[in-house]
C-alpha cells in the first residue's frame, strides 16, 4: 500500500482521473485500499465538493427502503 511508483504517474491519480472522466458524482469501491487511493485522488484533483467516494455497502444502506 505504501510502495511508491517507479515509472509513470501515481496510480491513484491515474485511476481517479479515469473515474472523473465519466462525470459520475459518486465513485464506488468494495476495497479499503482502493477507497483510500480514490479518496486521495479526489483530494488531489480538488473535487471533494463534486464527487463522493463511497463503499458499496454505504450505497446499499442509503438505498434500502
Amino acid at each position: 500500500m505504501f510502495l511508491e511508483d517507479d515509472e509513470g504517474g501515481r496510480i491513484n491519480e491515474e485511476r481517479t482521473r479515469e473515474a472523473l472522466e465519466t462525470k459520475a458524482d459518486t465513485i464506488a469501491s468494495a476495497c479499503p485500499f482502493c477507497m483510500t487511493m480514490m479518496t486521495d485522488g479526489v483530494k488531489h484533483f480538488e473535487k471533494t465538493d463534486e464527487v463522493a467516494v463511497k463503499d458499496i455497502a454505504e450505497i446499499i444502506l442509503e438505498n434500502i427502503k
